[in-house]
């Protein structure tokens, strides 16, 4: 008898999508336009930014104010331990991507790392709030100090604060995904927010063909978010709360469970921040361990990942420059574990995953 299936996540979309996009139908006008419009309005107003602009995924979005900061040439921080579309982003740009390691605990990079990574020929910085977490305060404080532009990829992490403050309206420019597997989806999709009015205005030409007005003032590319995707994005943003509130209650069952369970560390958290928990990623510490746990968890036909990757392990990245041995990055590479977490996982399915952690590790 086949065991119950336990996805690693599943959106929370249902018949009010279904209705809008069937509104956007009704007016024929399925581009970029007014449904579009309000999204970048409603997600600008939650975070309290000025300016939010929507793309056709995060990378894109990430893309895009590259190429309106003119990066050609120039290094530019990014962690290590990130998805590939970090650097990518870079590299599309004309920049040079410089590895960094990240903390172990965070998953993300700190002050100390930056600073070390840091040549004063830098101008742009590139960190990732990494499933979720909020980058430390001192992050930004640094990247001031050293007068670099913060380009956050913030792909995990609508919703996340510091105290009060949203991520999103800190960093210089934040880039969000709204794949399938973060907080909100629109099914592929992206957004940038600043305070930046100009550059905010040269972001929106490039992404549509480098317009302003009827003319066409630099080049640019269609990275327009259709009125479909923008519907799907106006209904998620009435439920990102009620997502988020779930996701903690759920992180919370998890770290209990697993505090009593030797030999792995629960999902970092911190007081202060309030975490989406995009990726509930702990940290195995028995050497060797993470994989046979996900063999035992499929066996049983529960969904598990790894976190992230190692950039500097990857052959695409194996001969970019690097600060320092990544040791850090490395480890997690190995050892990270992303558990399932989605509306739709019971207590029963958390009690299942944690006693087949702990049967493995003993």
């Amino acid at each position: 008898m086949t065991k119950k299936l336990i996805p690693l996540a599943i959106p929370d979309i249902g018949e009010s999508e279904i209705e809008l996009i069937k509104q956007v139908f009704d007016t024929n006008f399925l581009t970029e336009g007014k449904f579009t419009a309000d999204f970048e309005s409603v997600v600008a107003n939650y975070l309290g930014v000025k300016n939010a602009i929507a793309c056709t995924s995060c990378t894109t979005a990430l893309h895009t104010v590259f190429e309106c900061l003119d990066i050609k040439g120039k290094e530019v921080i990014v962690p290590d331990y990130t998805y590939p579309a970090s650097a990518e982003a870079i590299i599309l740009a004309g920049g040079i991507p410089v590895l960094a390691d990240v903390d172990l605990e965070s998953m993300n990079i700190t002050a100390g790392i930056l600073e070390e990574s840091y040549n004063e020929e830098m101008t742009v910085f590139e960190p990732v709030s990494w499933a979720g977490v909020p980058l430390e305060t001192s992050v930004y404080k640094k990247a001031k100090e050293l007068g670099l532009i913060v380009v956050e990829d913030a792909a995990c992490s609508i919703g996340a604060k510091i105290d009060t403050e949203f991520v999103g309206n800190i960093a210089d420019f934040s880039c969000f995904s709204f794949h399938p597997r973060k907080v909100i989806t629109t099914g592929e999709g992206g957004m940038i927010t600043t305070n930046n009015e100009e550059l905010a205005a040269k972001c929106r030409s490039y992404k549509h063909f480098g317009a302003i007005g009827s003319a066409f003032e630099i080049i640019g590319t269609n990275y327009k978010m259709s009125n479909v995707l923008g519907a799907m994005g106006l209904e998620q943003m009435k439920k990102i709360e009620k997502i988020i509130k779930t996701r903690n209650e759920k992180a919370k069952i998890y770290q209990e469970m697993l505090n009593g369970i030797d030999g792995i560390k629960p999902a970092y958290s911190k007081e202060g921040f309030r975490q989406t928990y995009q990726s509930y990623t702990c940290y195995v510490q028995k050497e060797g361990m993470r994989n046979k746990i996900r063999e035992k968890l499929n066996d049983e036909n529960i969904q598990s990942q790894i976190g992230t990757y190692a950039l500097h392990l990857e052959p695409a990245y194996r001969n970019m420059k690097r600060v320092g041995n990544l040791e850090n990055s490395e480890k997690l590479f190995y050892n990270a574990l992303t558990l399932p977490l989605h509306k739709d996982l019971t207590y029963e399915d958390q009690e299942r995953i944690c006693n087949i952690i702990k049967k493995s590790l003993e």
